[in-house]
């Protein structure tokens, strides 16, 4: 049975992301799918990583956050609302973050989850990361709603290419984590949009989800095309690349044109 966990940031049950997230639910739990939603705003969870995550911990001078948290992990001494989420997480197959853009990323109270569920340790550590990271066997997968309309972020929108707005997510935390990361789901402008065109985007929603399990993940650059020692691509990719008109993902493109939809179509 497939479990899939829904990280959910919206205020209101009244929402759009609310019922994109009931679409989710009910979908899936048709399939057979065991979901478990967390209503990040309802359980009132705590946004900010302080040393306050880490039980019995004891103040000696410069705190990093990402070293001690590590240790707790280990020695199972962090914080109940953290390791409540990772059990969940270490349970699910499939985790979609559903959410409203903020500023160009997700909502802060979403960004707490991350920081403070995604553990150095539990989900990557400074050798298991990137496509061999700790979560590798897991998929993930954004779902939100914008402000602007989707001419907006365009390559020659004001907002710039959503491509490259999504790389720093989905590269730089769900691949990082080694997640098997599918193609987002993005709802454009909803607020701006008529009833009908609502539903219409929720139907599309949930027609989406009937085939969503068997979907193909996003490209990314496996770790082993990088040199160990200076983390660069290595000469031969270099090599095999360089007739090539496009690069090779939005962030690592030597270069060249990005590769058109790389971070919002699989295949690309």
């Amino acid at each position: 049975m497939v479990k899939v966990l829904i990280v959910f940031a919206h205020q209101s049950s009244a929402s759009f992301n609310a019922a994109a997230k009931s679409a989710a639910v009910e979908v899936l739990t048709a399939q057979g799918c065991t979901v478990e939603v967390s209503d990040l705003y309802a359980m009132n969870f705590k946004a900010a990583a302080t040393a306050e995550d880490i039980k019995d911990y004891e103040e000696y001078g410069h705190f990093r956050y990402q070293e001690e948290t590590r240790l707790a992990w280990e020695e199972g001494r962090l914080v109940e609302d953290i390791t409540a989420e990772q059990t969940k997480l270490t349970e699910a197959d499939l985790l979609i973050f559903q959410f409203p853009m903020y500023w160009f990323s997700v909502p802060a109270i979403m960004k707490g989850w991350i920081d403070r569920v995604l553990t150095c340790g539990f989900a990557f550590t400074g050798e298991k990361r990137y496509s061999q990271g700790l979560l590798k066997e897991k998929k993930a997968m954004l779902s939100f709603t914008t402000g602007s309309l989707e001419s907006m972020f365009s390559s020659a929108g004001i907002n710039g290419d959503m491509n490259v707005t999504l790389w720093p997510i989905q590269n730089g935390i769900l691949h990082y984590c080694g997640f098997q990361v599918l193609p987002p789901q993005i709802f454009w402008a909803p607020s701006c949009a008529s009833p009908e065109a609502r539903q219409t985007m929720l139907e599309g929603w949930r027609s989406r989800l009937q085939g969503l399990l068997e979907e193909k993940p996003l490209s990314f650059i496996s770790l082993d095309c990088f040199d160990p020692k200076a983390f660069q691509l290595t000469p031969d990719v270099q090599e095999k690349h360089a007739s090539q008109e496009f690069g090779l993902t939005v962030g690592i493109h030597l270069g060249k044109p990005l590769p058109p939809q790389n971070q919002m179509k699989a295949g690309c």
